[in-house]
């Protein structure tokens, strides 16, 4: 699949199943993404007062759980490409604001910030829906400041053969049928297993930080190897 036919893919899932996807989220990771993220915060040591931006935010977890620890002087800002996704964002921010968070509709392949605006550049669950890896991960080392992160905590590849079998098996045919019930969205939850499917496995992915200029590259592997957080720093000048 080529670069525009997999942004359009994406758009079109994202557009699509938004309103389920909070609940989605929990079903599929048996309500363990928000215990990872939680030790992926704990590893990133985010202080209040520094400046975050959350790629990829979707509905704003991350944004929020950002927003939370830099506290009324720091500040956070979530950009994603599916502003139906945002809305609930929007939503969420409406409902309990916090004006150290705003929300911004944009591009993963292209920030809109300036270079070295960032303390922590963050991507949850959203690197493997972009075009091009790599490209992503440049750009996110571009905006985060010298000595700064860049953080992400994705989907992986399990090692242990039985456990890989019933990975794949629940990606495949579990997670879509759960679409189906939940969503009303087969088809957009089996392009979920497409995606993760195809999604580098940790060394690789470690190799793509450090291509993107990344140094110090921390792995941490959640669930015996279904997540994946890694974690690189922009070298000082």
């Amino acid at each position: 699949m080529d670069q525009r036919s997999k942004a359009e893919k994406v758009h079109h899932v994202f557009e699509k199943i938004y309103d389920k996807y909070d609940v989605m989220n929990s079903v599929i990771s048996f309500q363990r993404h928000k215990a990872w993220r939680k030790d992926v915060m704990k590893r990133m040591k985010v202080k209040p007062g520094e400046k975050a931006l959350d790629v990829c935010c979707g509905t704003g977890d991350w944004t929020f759980a950002l927003g939370e620890v830099v506290g009324k002087s720091g500040q956070v800002t979530g950009l994603d490409f599916s502003r139906n996704m945002l809305s609930i964002a929007q939503t969420k921010l409406d409902q309990e604001p916090l004006p150290q968070i705003s929300f911004k509709h944009g591009d993963a392949m292209n920030l809109p910030f300036e270079d070295n605006s960032f303390d922590y550049v963050t991507i949850g669950f959203g690197l493997r829906n972009v075009p091009d890896y790599l490209h992503v991960l440049k750009e996110m080392t571009r905006v985060v400041k010298p000595g700064g992160k860049v953080v992400c905590l994705e989907t992986s590849q399990p090692t242990i053969p039985v456990y890989r079998q019933l990975y794949y098996f629940y990606f495949k045919f579990v997670m879509p049928l759960f679409g189906k019930i939940f969503a009303k969205s087969y088809n957009e939850y089996a392009w979920l297993h497409e995606s993760a499917k195809d999604f580098p496995n940790r060394k690789a992915l470690k190799a793509l930080f450090l291509e993107a200029g990344l140094t110090d590259v921390q792995i941490k592997s959640y669930t015996g190897g279904v997540a994946a957080m890694h974690l690189g720093i922009k070298p000082e000048k």
